[in-house]
C-alpha cells in the first residue's frame, strides 16, 4: 500500500539540545504609557495644592488671632454659595507654639508652608467681614488695621480640567488619530500603528477562518470555473503537473463588467482551495506618505512565501495597475507608479515552484500596463462575460432556493425574459420580486411579481400618481404606438411583448419592451431596422400632431450613436468604405481629416433622414392601426403581445424568438407575460446597439 504523506505541512523545527526556551516578553502598551502620564498630572496638581490650612470658626479668629494682632491680612473670595476667607498669619508671630500645627513641620508635605493661608473660614458675605473687623479693631489707627482683600477665584475643577486636563486630552486624541491614520488601523495598540505603516493590509482566510462560498454557489460561469477549478487543483496536487515537467500559472487575470461575479468567483476559490487565501483591494496599497505603496507589496509577498502554497487575490487592480507614463503630472503619479513597479518585481521575482498564485479582478483591462499583462506575470487573462441563456437559468435556481415560490414559476422562462442581464442584476429581480409579493401579502412569490420585478429593474418604480396633462397622455400614447407599429412591421425589428404609458423611474414617461434574439454579429439591415423602430415614436408625433416633443431625446442619442458607429466603425457606408476609426489610445485627436469628418457628418444625416423617410412612409401607410392601438392604450395603459395581434392582427414575419426556441420550441408560447430589458448582447466592442427597450420623457 502506498504511503499517504500529509500535503502543505512544514516539518518542525527541532531545538538544539540544551538550549533553553526564552518566552518573547509581553509587548508594551502603549494605553499605560497614557493613565501613567494622567495620574501624575493628578498628583502634581494635588501635591502642589496641598497645604496646612485649617478650617476654624469666626469666634476662634477673632478672639485668638485677631485680638492678639497676630493676623498680616485676610483674603475673602467666594465659592459656589459661600464666602471664604483665609487667614494669613505673620511669619514672626507663626514661630509661636500656639501655630505648630499649622507651620508644615515633620512629614507634612507643603510646597510652601510658610506663606499661608494658615486658617480659613466661612462668613456670610465680604461686605459683612468687612464690618466685623472694623468693628473689632475701632481702637487701632487705620493704617495698623487688618486689611480684607476680596478676590476672584473660578471652580477649582472647571479651571483645573479647562488648563491642563483638556489640552492633554486633545494632545493624545491627536496623537492617536495620526496613528491610526498611518497605520490605517492595522496592528496592536495605538502606539505600534506608526511601525506597522508599511505593514500589507491583506486579510488573510485559512482553516480558522475559511470562506463558506463553494463552486456551487457560482452559477453560470462553467468556462471560468473551469480555469480557476485548474487552478485550484494544482495547489492540491503539483505533482500530477510538475511530473509531466510543466509549471505553476503565476496568476490569473478575470476580467469582466461590472456584477458579473469576479470577486464572487474568487470567493469560491477561496472556500474550495483549502490553501491560505489572501484577499485585498487595489486600493489598499494607496498611502499618503511616499513609498508605503512598495512596502505594502513587499510585506505581502514576505507573508505569502511563509504561507506557500497559498493565493493572493488583488481586487480592483486596476488602482494600481494603470498604465505608466499617461497624462502625467509632474510628482502626481510617482507613489503609484513605484508600487506598480514593485508589484511588477515581486511578480516576476518569485520562484515558479513557490506554490504562490496571484488572481485579480477588473473590470477596465484597457487601462492596464502593458508590463503587467504580460506572460509570466499573469499567464491567463479569464473573460467572465454576462451569463448566456443557460447560464442566466442556473443563476436563477441559485437565487431562487431560498424564496418560497409558486408551483407556476419557471427559472427557464425567467431566464428567456432576461436577457442581457448580469448575475448582480438576477440576483436584485429575485429579491425585489419577494419584496413586491410581501408587500402584497401573498402567501408565495408568484410569476406575476417578477414580472413585475423585472419592469422596475428595467424602468424604475411605477408612478400612477404623477400628475400628467391629458395632452400629455395623448403624446405619450401616440408615441408608444409609433414604437409599437414600426417595431411589428418591420422583419428584422424585434418583436414588440409589452408597451405602457404609465410613468417609471425619474423621468420615463412611457416605454415599450421588445424580445430580442440573442445574438453576437447583426447585418446592416437589421440595424437599419432597428433604428427605424426607435424612430417611430418621432415620426408618429410628426404625422399626428405636426409637432414634435422632447420625449424622443433618448431616442435620438441611440441613433446617432448607432450611425457613427455604423460609419467610422463597422465600416457599412459606401462612400467613407470599409475603414474603421476605432482609436482607443487616443481620444482627443481624431484619426482622420477635417474632410474626411464632413463627410462622416453628411454620410450619418443622410443615413438619419432616410430613415425618418422610411418610418414615415411606414407609419402613413398603417396609420388606421397606429390610431387604433393609441387609443387602446389610452384605455388600458398597458398592452401586450396579445393584444397587439388583436388589433393589429398577426405579425407578418415567422422570426422565431429566443423564448420560442427555448422555451416552447415553435411559436404558439404565450409571450405576453414576456418582459424584455434595458441591456442587449453588445454589437463588437467599441458601441452598443440600439437597446432592445424604449423609455422616453
Amino acid at each position: 500500500m502506498k504511503e499517504v504523506k500529509p500535503e502543505n505541512k512544514k516539518p518542525a523545527r527541532k531545538r538544539p539540545p540544551g538550549k533553553k526556551i526564552v518566552p518573547a516578553p509581553p509587548k508594551f502598551n502603549i494605553m499605560w504609557l497614557y493613565v501613567a502620564i494622567i495620574i501624575a498630572l493628578f498628583a502634581v496638581q494635588y501635591f502642589w495644592n496641598s497645604s496646612t490650612t485649617k478650617q476654624i470658626n469666626y469666634q476662634d479668629f477673632e478672639t485668638k488671632m485677631l485680638a492678639a494682632r497676630d493676623v498680616q491680612k485676610l483674603v475673602a473670595y467666594k465659592s459656589n454659595d459661600l464666602v471664604i476667607a483665609e487667614v494669613y498669619i505673620k511669619p514672626d508671630r507663626l514661630k509661636l507654639p500656639k501655630y505648630k500645627e499649622v507651620r508644615g513641620e515633620g512629614n507634612n508635605f507643603n510646597m510652601s508652608p510658610n506663606g499661608g493661608p494658615q486658617y480659613k473660614f466661612n462668613i456670610g458675605s465680604i461686605e459683612s467681614l468687612e464690618k466685623k473687623i472694623a468693628e473689632a479693631e475701632k481702637h487701632l489707627p487705620p493704617d495698623q488695621r487688618t486689611p480684607v482683600i476680596p478676590e476672584s477665584r473660578d471652580n477649582f475643577w472647571a479651571s483645573w480640567f479647562m488648563s491642563i486636563i483638556l489640552p492633554v486630552l486633545l494632545l493624545i486624541g491627536f496623537w492617536v488619530f495620526i496613528m491610526r491614520r498611518m497605520g490605517g488601523g492595522a496592528g496592536g495598540g495605538a502606539g505600534g500603528q506608526i511601525f506597522n505603516i508599511g505593514k500589507s493590509k491583506a486579510t488573510l482566510f485559512d482553516k480558522e477562518s475559511q470562506v463558506n462560498v463553494t463552486f456551487n454557489d457560482v452559477a453560470g460561469l462553467e468556462e471560468a470555473k473551469l480555469e480557476v477549478m485548474e487552478i485550484v487543483d494544482f495547489l492540491k496536487n503539483p505533482q500530477k503537473y510538475t511530473n509531466l515537467g510543466g509549471k505553476i500559472p503565476k496568476g490569473a487575470l478575470l476580467v469582466g463588467a461590472p456584477g458579473t461575479g469576479k470577486t464572487l468567483l474568487a470567493k469560491a476559490v477561496a472556500g474550495e482551495a483549502q490553501v491560505p487565501f489572501f484577499s485585498l483591494s487595489g486600493s489598499d496599497f494607496v498611502e499618503m506618505f511616499v513609498g508605503v505603496g512598495a512596502s505594502r507589496v513587499r510585506d505581502l509577498f514576505r507573508q505569502a512565501k511563509d504561507k506557500a502554497p497559498c493565493i493572493i487575490f488583488i481586487d480592483e487592480i486596476d488602482a494600481i495597475g494603470r498604465a505608466r507614463g499617461k497624462n502625467n503630472i509632474v510628482g502626481g503619479n510617482d507613489e503609484r507608479e513605484n508600487t506598480l513597479n514593485q508589484l511588477l518585481v515581486e511578480m516576476d521575482g518569485f520562484g515558479t515552484d513557490s506554490g504562490i498564485i496571484i488572481m485579480a479582478a477588473t473590470n477596465r483591462p484597457d487601462v492596464l500596463d502593458s508590463a503587467l499583462l504580460r506572460p509570466g506575470r499573469f499567464d491567463r487573462q479569464i473573460s467572465i462575460d454576462k451569463p448566456d441563456l443557460v447560464g442566466r437559468e442556473q443563476i436563477f435556481k441559485v437565487h431562487l432556493a431560498p424564496i418560497k415560490l409558486a408551483e407556476e414559476v419557471d427559472p427557464k422562462k425567467l431566464s428567456a425574459q432576461t436577457p442581457g442581464f448580469a448575475g448582480a442584476e438576477i440576483a436584485n429581480v429575485c429579491n425585489e420580486a419577494a419584496l413586491i409579493a410581501a408587500r402584497k401579502d401573498k402567501p408565495a412569490v408568484d410569476m406575476h411579481d417578477f414580472q413585475d420585478a423585472i419592469d422596475r429593474v428595467i424602468g424604475g418604480l411605477e408612478k400612477r400618481n404623477k400628475i400628467i396633462s391629458p395632452e400629455e397622455k395623448r403624446i405619450v400614447a401616440y408615441h408608444e404606438a409609433g414604437h409599437a407599429i414600426a417595431g411589428w412591421f418591420l422583419e428584422h425589428a424585434d418583436p414588440l411583448v409589452k408597451v405602457s404609458i404609465v410613468p417609471r423611474g425619474v423621468a420615463a414617461l412611457g416605454y415599450a419592451q421588445y424580445l430580442p434574439k440573442e445574438q453576437f454579429l447583426y447585418t446592416t439591415e437589421q440595424l437599419i431596422d432597428g433604428m427605424c423602430m426607435t424612430m417611430g415614436g418621432r415620426v408618429a408625433e410628426d404625422i399626428v400632431f405636426g409637432k414634435i416633443s422632447t420625449g424622443a431625446q433618448n431616442d435620438l442619442e441611440r441613433i446617432t450613436k448607432l450611425s457613427y458607429a455604423m460609419i467610422t466603425l463597422y465600416g457599412m457606408n459606401d462612400k467613407v468604405g470599409n475603414i474603421s476609426f476605432n482609436d482607443q489610445q487616443d481620444q482627443f485627436n481624431k484619426p482622420y481629416s477635417e474632410k474626411t469628418s464632413e463627410l462622416i457628418d453628411d454620410e450619418v444625416r443622410s443615413l438619419i433622414s432616410s430613415v425618418y423617410d422610411r418610418t414615415k412612409d411606414l407609419l402613413n401607410d398603417k396609420r388606421d392601426g397606429l390610431e387604433k392601438l393609441a387609443q387602446k392604450l389610452l384605455e388600458k395603459e398597458i398592452l401586450f403581445q396579445s393584444d397587439l395581434e388583436e388589433i393589429l392582427g398577426k405579425r407578418p414575419f415567422e422570426n422565431r424568438t429566443t423564448y420560442d426556441e427555448f422555451v416552447n420550441g415553435d411559436d404558439s408560447g404565450n409571450q405576453s407575460l414576456v418582459a424584455e430589458n434595458l441591456h442587449p448582447e453588445p454589437v463588437g466592442d467599441t458601441t452598443e446597439p440600439l437597446k432592445s427597450s424604449d423609455t422616453d420623457l
